[in-house]
């Protein structure tokens, strides 16, 4: 097959999405709705075309995003949606080349319709030589209703549920959206009032459409990922008697403090490596750097807050950390509580923090220092 152009319609507000965006700018898994969309369409054999039907005040930005996907693999045009779906394709139907021969209409609210979809609409389409569209068997029981009196049940073996991308001729799509004077729901409906019959197949689950704020939350839920991570670090006590102890970014009254660059936090430095190893982003070290004069005597804190935020930008948030303080002084039972809270409140997920010995061995069971032992559990956000 050659001559493929598809028509992306990406020009909705997503009013009823409620994140204050066009819908398809929305993200699920730090990929917004369009690069879902375009990603599993570059995917179909012989394609040739892309044209966007893009929100009217956001062009500009979809073209941007549009041309970093497609990179140059086919050729892509960008055009404002109209004042409905129908006004939108029509703007679009006029940007296809002439001499294609199956155009492809799908909405960027399916984003997740998977490439082989695509192919077999198009399958059709050149085989049949006629309008082809993916439907789903309707599971649930329908009722038909007049205001709050159930007055029927409607019999669901004939009923399917309609999906995209819709596959037609391209001259007789072109044909019929230039002589229409009705709007239609979908392009379907459309030729089939010009008297064009169309053909289905079965569609595929994961080309579900989202309009609502549930329907967001479940395609996030497709994507979302937990890992976990572990860190390490060990400090030992100060030559200097009168330097304070730094645990879990609070002050230790009565305690002689770490030496390091910083200020010798264990416990935080450990939760740092614990974060950053779990979102795959290196260590404290190669992150912060181990002498920049920026973090001399600097509170774990800092570290702490920086290795949040550069999660944040990966797409991840913390669900809980765990740290363990290893050595036979400072007691943390006195303290446990007031880091807990601290370190919660910080991170904005439970922290629990423990303490062990080792029993008599090694440099910490001389008393010469600690170690701290973290691990983290992440989540991908949207």
């Amino acid at each position: 097959m050659a001559g493929i152009a598809v028509i992306l319609v990406a020009a909705g507000d997503g009013t009823r999405l409620g994140q204050g965006i066009p819908k398809a700018l929305v993200k699920i898994n730090g990929k917004s709705l369009l690069e879902h969309s375009l990603e599993r369409i570059l995917g179909i054999k012989g394609l040739s075309q892309i044209v966007v039907a893009s929100h009217e005040n956001h062009v500009p930005e979809f073209t941007a995003i549009g041309n970093s996907v497609i990179n140059g693999k086919v050729e892509a045009k960008y055009t404002p949606g109209g004042l409905s779906r129908q006004g939108s394709i029509w703007n679009a139907l006029q940007m296809v080349e002439p001499e294609t021969e199956i155009v492809l209409v799908h909405d960027a609210a399916r984003c997740f319709a998977p490439t082989e979809l695509f192919e077999a609409v198009c399958e059709e389409v050149a085989r049949k030589q006629t309008g082809i569209l993916p439907v789903l068997p309707v599971a649930d029981t329908i009722k038909q209703v007049s205001h709050d009196v159930v007055e029927s049940t409607v019999e669901r073996e004939q009923l399917r549920i309609a999906q995209t991308p819709q596959g037609f001729i391209y001259s007789k799509l072109f044909e019929n959206y230039k002589n229409t004077s009705k709007d239609f729901t979908d392009d379907a409906a459309l030729m089939q009032a010009a008297g064009e019959t169309i053909h289905s197949i079965p569609g595929h689950p994961m080309a579900f459409k989202i309009t609502v704020l549930s329907d967001l939350e479940y395609a996030s839920g497709l994507f979302r990922s937990q890992r976990s991570g572990i860190g390490t670090d060990v400090h030992r006590f100060s030559a200097d008697k009168t330097k304070p102890l730094y645990l879990g970014t609070l002050l230790w009254p009565g305690e002689v403090g770490l030496d390091g660059h910083s200020d010798g936090d264990a416990m935080s430095h450990a939760i740092v490596d614990a974060l950053l190893s779990a979102a795959g982003l290196g260590d404290i070290g190669g992150v912060f750097g181990v002498d920049d004069d920026e973090y001399s005597g600097a509170n774990g804190e800092v570290f702490i807050k920086g290795a949040l935020d550069l999660l944040a930008e990966h797409g991840w948030r913390v669900l809980n950390v765990a740290v363990q303080l290893v050595g036979n002084k400072p007691k943390v039972a006195p303290m446990r509580l007031e880091v807990e809270q601290t370190l919660s409140s910080l991170i904005g997920a439970p922290v629990s923090v423990a303490a062990t010995t080792t029993d008599g061995l090694g440099f910490l069971g001389d008393s010469q220092g600690v170690a701290a032992v973290a691990t983290a559990l992440i989540e991908s956000r949207l």
